[in-house]
């Protein structure tokens, strides 16, 4: 895959870039600033190259492939014992601000700044030689201006907004992402429904594994579904042809059987539109009503120069080609927004008509909203012997839905379970887990569909809660006289 074309970055693809572990999605054009970790660049001399390059910002902030060149140990070899006799006073380096600051501007590259630091500063040979790595790691993240472009992924992009934006997906962690994806048996071919409000990252996670095989059915809240992590991902056009979109307040007339698609309310452009023409129309009858008001006297129309009735015919000409430019601007809107409506309803009934089905593979709910009604509702589009998977940052509204799912049945192998992340640093002779972790990843809620049977469910119900009874209770029970 390496030497295909789609490994290769082009104009119009969506990139991450990587720096240690920091990372941002933009998009690749021409001529367009980047600003990424204080360093200003352009990525015109990216494109081209294979993704997973790493690229040296030089001047003009143009970007070149960096060359790999052979670390020289020689620094390195003379080091100390221990670091008890070394004090940090600030006078241990011989180059100040300004003697770096002018070799910025020479255009000398950062790792001869780095190599420069190495040999003025009067502790470092007498640093441990973990000492002196760390050193040197420090420098070169301060003075190396180095950033890779990687292809987006599910693991980068949920890594990158987990560390910059948790709160836009919930604080959804991408160990328990996987977790779900895992839980979820997500695969080509299937038939997935996906309520999310992750910023469309859960999405493309399913859409990726899926890999434009099958269709996804995505229920969303509000006027229309928010995709914004899903354009990271850059996925070509037909990954979209089946994907599908349902608003969740449509659920329930669905469910009953009353679902159409003439309630649909318009788009907010639709009704600022609407509103524009209501107001034009209004000043167009208040101007005629003004000119019907303001017409002078049959005498004083007689006193009237021919040079000013010339004027007057001239204005009244550019007024109404103003008129009908503008109602043919008016009428060519309309024609668009009732295009785009009448599409934006084909595509709900395409969308209606797959849930009528019931007979979808998977289910994955991640929303900020409380997940019993949701879970409730939707397990009603999934076919039997499916799994489902709730994510929630907090466990309460789990265990509610939980209680609830065992009152009502339908469902097996219910499990709630919390994922436990420890990062460690793997490097010779000091491996070790990280002094920082993160606190909590969120909980899931994940089990499997069976067929229903709504006639017995109150028997089975109270038949399991006698079962779990203790036997020594049922007995002294039975023993005691009405």
């Amino acid at each position: 895959m390496e030497g295909g074309p789609s490994a290769r970055i082009r104009e119009g693809d969506c990139a991450v870039l990587k720096r240690d572990e920091v990372f941002k999605a933009v998009s690749v054009l021409r001529r367009r600033k980047i600003t990424f970790e204080k360093q200003w660049f352009y990525l015109d001399n990216a494109i081209g190259h294979i993704y997973g390059t790493t690229f040296e910002v030089t001047s003009g902030g143009n970007l070149q492939p960096k060359q790999e060149v052979e670390e020289t140990t020689t620094e390195t070899k003379e080091a100390g014992t221990d670091n008890r006799n070394i004090v940090d006073d600030g006078k241990s380096q011989k180059l100040t601000h300004d003697d770096i600051k002018a070799l910025k501007d020479k255009g000398i590259k950062g790792q001869e700044i780095v190599q420069q630091l190495i040999e003025n500063s009067t502790t470092f040979r007498d640093k441990t030689e973990f000492a002196q790595d760390k050193y040197i790691k420090k420098k070169k993240k301060k003075y190396e201006a180095v950033i890779t472009i990687v292809k987006p992924s599910t693991r980068i992009l949920s890594t990158m907004y987990y560390a910059r934006e948790p709160g836009k997906i919930n604080h959804l962690r991408y160990d328990t992402l996987a977790q779900m994806l895992t839980l979820g048996n997500i695969h080509a071919g299937n038939k997935m429904i996906v309520m999310e409000t992750c910023s469309g990252l859960v999405l493309g996670a399913v859409m990726e594994r899926m890999g434009g095989y099958g269709s996804i059915i995505q229920m969303y809240p509000g006027g229309g579904p928010v995709r914004a992590a899903t354009s990271c991902f850059g996925f070509p056009k037909p990954f979209f042809d089946n994907l599908h979109e349902f608003p969740l307040s449509k659920v329930q007339s669905l469910l009953s059987g009353t679902f159409t698609t003439e309630t649909l309310h318009a788009d907010p452009e639709e009704n600022a539109l609407g509103e524009e023409e209501s107001n034009g129309l209004t000043e167009e009858k208040q101007t005629s009503l003004q000119e019907t008001e303001e017409e002078p006297a049959p005498e004083a129309a007689m006193e009237i120069n021919p040079t000013e009735e010339q004027d007057a015919m001239d204005v009244n000409a550019e007024d109404g080609e103003f008129k009908e430019n503008k109602e043919k601007e008016n009428k060519e809107n309309v024609r668009e927004k009732q295009i785009k409506q009448w599409e934006r309803r084909k595509k709900l009934q395409v969308a209606a008509a797959l849930l009528r089905e019931k007979n979808a593979d998977g289910l994955i709910v991640a929303s900020k909203f409380h997940p019993t009604p949701l879970l409730l509702s939707l397990l009603e589009f999934v076919a039997p012997s499916r799994p489902f998977v709730v994510y929630c940052q907090y466990k309460e509204p789990l265990l509610d839905c939980y209680t609830k799912l065992r009152e009502r049945g339908g469902v097996i192998n219910l499990k709630l379970s919390e994922t436990w992340l420890r990062n460690y640093q793997v490097l010779p002779d000091r491996s070790h887990p990280k002094l920082t972790m993160s606190g909590g990843g969120g909980y899931l809620l994940s089990g499997i569909t069976v067929v229903l049977d709504k006639g017995k469910s109150d028997s089975s119900n109270s038949e399991a809660l006698k079962m779990e009874e203790p036997s020594s209770k049922r007995c002294k029970l039975q023993d005691v006289p009405c």
